[in-house]
């Protein structure tokens, strides 16, 4: 998903404890981070358990006198053959943790020290392998990229349709896999004064929207404009003719055909966004081929309602009516 309120909403801030809120929920923390950050992480992660077990390798061998400074007799039967080394001991713990092959360096039946490390090391790294690949994957199958696809007008309008006044924006598919269930809702948010005189609260009251069509959930192949009737039951029916401070949001929720996994697209319009006595002109044609073809060269033009009611008050008048 992408987009949302650009003018009432700018961000979260002052938030007491946000990073041990994040530590609290890291499958979303993890998901959420940036891939650059990701990369980074999982670097230093991988990087960071080789280097750690081949210290306590390290240490294994110093305990057991495995180490060359200790000059063990020629008899001295090693923990780790071929691991004499701080180097050797960080290349051991990197091949035990890849399970690349460990040619000459393995573990003998001389340190049941070191055969429990070594089921500690897996176990830790199994489980942490797990969690990293889960998060790459979750992130990589979320729908975030196919959101940027769809693409909304760029202006709502407010004109008849009908003989009903009506709020319509215009929303395209821009891919050619099909977006189905398409289901338009959306938010009034506006800001509301309490009893004392204070602006403090977000108000936001629900916009139904609607297509032409016979389904209630379209499939979006061709562009297609979703409709809000302005009536009484309305939040829009009590704009007055004076510049209102409010914006609309408007999400669309759907199921993306080749991958089964739901979407949300959001954006939202500010009041000077909102043009009244315009309607959107038809940008859909049929070819010579029989072909229902979209020209999206006009899908952001707006043109001149050509219903008498195309002022914001000869509209709210009808609504009265």
């Amino acid at each position: 998903c992408h987009g949302g309120p650009k003018g009432l909403i700018e961000n979260i801030e002052h938030v007491t404890g946000r990073g041990t809120l994040y530590l609290r929920d890291p499958w979303t923390t993890f998901v959420d981070m940036q891939w650059r950050y990701k990369l980074v992480l999982f670097s230093a992660t991988f990087v960071g358990t080789w280097f750690t077990f081949g210290l306590l390798w390290y240490l294994l061998a110093m305990v057991h006198g495995d180490l060359l400074e200790f000059e063990p007799p020629v008899n001295h039967t090693l923990c780790v053959m071929q691991m004499q080394t701080l180097t050797g001991a960080f290349l051991f713990s990197l091949e035990t943790q890849t399970t690349i092959g460990y040619g000459f360096r393995c573990i003998t039946e001389e340190c049941p020290s070191a055969i429990m490390l070594l089921i500690i090391q897996l176990l830790i790294t199994t489980a942490m392998e797990i969690f990293i690949t889960g998060t790459f994957l979750a992130k990589v199958a979320r729908p975030k990229k196919r959101g940027e696809t769809v693409r909304f007008s760029q202006h709502a309008v407010i004109a008849n349709h009908e003989g009903r006044p009506c709020l319509m924006i215009r929303v395209a598919n821009m891919r050619k896999s099909l977006l189905l269930g398409c289901q338009v809702t959306g938010k009034l948010l506006q800001p509301c004064v309490s009893k004392e005189g204070e602006t403090v609260r977000l108000d936001q009251k629900n916009v139904t929207f609607s297509v032409d069509t016979s389904s209630e959930s379209p499939f979006l192949i061709l562009p297609l404009t979703f409709y809000h009737i302005i009536n009484n039951d309305s939040p829009l029916q009590a704009w007055a003719a004076k510049v209102a401070n409010f914006e609309l949001l408007v999400m669309m929720s759907s199921t993306v055909e080749p991958t089964s996994a739901t979407c949300q697209v959001r954006t939202s319009y500010l009041s000077s966004e909102i043009l009244w006595g315009y309607e959107f002109p038809p940008i859909v044609s049929l070819s010579p081929m029989g072909k229902y073809v979209a020209d999206l060269a006009y899908f952001d033009k707006v043109v001149k309602a050509k219903t008498a009611t195309d002022s914001k008050t000869a509209v709210l008048i009808s609504v009265a009516e």
